[in-house]
């Protein structure tokens, strides 16, 4: 199989890395996660205008640029290496992702929003007895005459401080882990005001991006906010959520290539018993395992992203393998990066530690090693 990138995938990823290189300051970027809005409005609108990659995995009927897999790899590689913390993927691969699924008048033009920059969506999936299990979905959607009410407890709902849409998971028929009988429901939201029915508990996170807990009570909804049909939501929130843990997997690597670069730059440089400390051969041994260790990752990473087309047990073992790998090399590489680098490895001023505290969350971000290898576990099992 070739993996070499074509001209165009090339020019992209030069695009991207020219455009964060120039606008994407980490200082400046740390400081907006932490005392502002935690994230650049600019930024995003310039990821929309300049550089056109809200849109560019997205289909050209919603006005986007029809690209795939392949393409969703180069960004969120490049996105990863300069350790963005705009919503790309809650919105581009997961919204984006669902309402393309689901289909429907309302869903295009909401995708159409998304690639212009407008909308910015939160998917409210997890809940406090759910654990990784998507489909483990206690909240309920009942009919009211022409309305929807929605009553539970979402967890952990990544940007949702940030976002203008909400994408609720919400049982409408079923036991409680049932696949089927669960429905996806969309509402416009703003965190600052949400609307009646709604509590919100927003939060930072450990690598410096928000997110919330919400609280439906009551929660009134118009009969079309119902995305698709009525209890086949998991149709499409299941290769939505594959395509997700595909493109974290791939900000990994970005992430990875730039804390090893760094570190190979730092042994270079400093120095101890009037030597650089890379010319010790304990650590270059060190310096190829962690090399290797991305080198795996990197393979896991192409295996998931060509098997994302596959059938659904084949996309899936490949992305569980890919996450399983990302989580090792992320602890790895991570761990020895900071060590490496002596204490100054966790401070704020060095960029070593805000990409620690980012490989620390992806680790557990769509479940963690054991969720995965369990998965991975069942779908091998004869």
């Amino acid at each position: 199989m070739d993996f070499t990138l074509t001209h165009e995938q090339e020019l992209l990823r030069t695009a991207i890395a020219g455009f964060l290189g120039a606008r994407y300051d980490l200082a400046k970027s740390r400081h907006a996660a932490k005392m502002g809005a935690g994230w650049q409005p600019a930024v995003w609108r310039g990821f929309a205008d300049e550089l056109g990659i809200l849109g560019a995995t997205l289909p050209e009927r919603v006005d986007g640029m029809g690209g795939g897999p392949v393409e969703l790899m180069v960004i969120a590689e490049e996105l990863g290496r300069a350790l963005v913390v705009e919503p790309f993927v809650d919105t581009v691969v997961i919204g984006a992702g669902l309402l393309n699924r689901s289909g429907g008048e309302q869903a295009d033009a909401l995708l159409r929003q998304i690639v212009s920059g407008d909308v910015r969506t939160a998917f409210a999936a997890l809940e406090p007895t759910s654990g990784h299990t998507l489909h483990d979905v206690s909240t309920a959607a009942r009919r009211d005459g022409d309305s929807w009410v929605l009553d539970g407890t979402k967890t952990v709902v990544t940007s949702a401080p940030l976002a203008t849409h909400l994408l609720i998971t919400a049982r409408t028929a079923g036991n409680r882990r049932d696949q089927r009988g669960i429905s996806l429901f969309h509402t416009a939201f703003d965190a600052d005001s949400p609307p009646a029915g709604v509590g919100v508990h927003s939060y930072r996170t450990i690598d410096d991006r928000v997110a919330a807990d919400l609280v439906f009570t009551d929660f009134r909804l118009p009969a079309d906010a119902l995305l698709g049909v009525e209890g086949t939501a998991w149709v499409a929130i299941e290769p939505t959520v594959d395509e997700a843990i595909a493109a974290t997997a791939a900000e990994a690597v970005g992430c990875l290539r730039k804390v090893l670069a760094d570190t190979l730059e730092y042994v270079k440089q400093r120095k101890q018993f009037g030597q650089p400390i890379g010319s010790f051969q304990v650590l270059q041994h060190r310096m190829v395992d962690m090399y290797m260790e991305l080198e795996q990752a990197i393979a896991a990473v192409y295996l998931a992203i060509y098997s994302l087309d596959a059938d659904t047990p084949t996309r899936a073992r490949a992305v569980s393998a890919a996450k399983v790998t990302i989580a090792r090399a992320a602890r790895f590489i991570g761990q020895n990066a900071v060590q490496l680098h002596g204490a100054m490895g966790m401070t704020e001023e060095l960029a070593i530690g805000h990409y620690f505290k980012r490989l620390t969350a992806i680790e557990h971000e769509f479940g963690p090693s054991d969720h995965h290898l369990a998965k991975y576990a069942a779908l091998t099992r004869p």
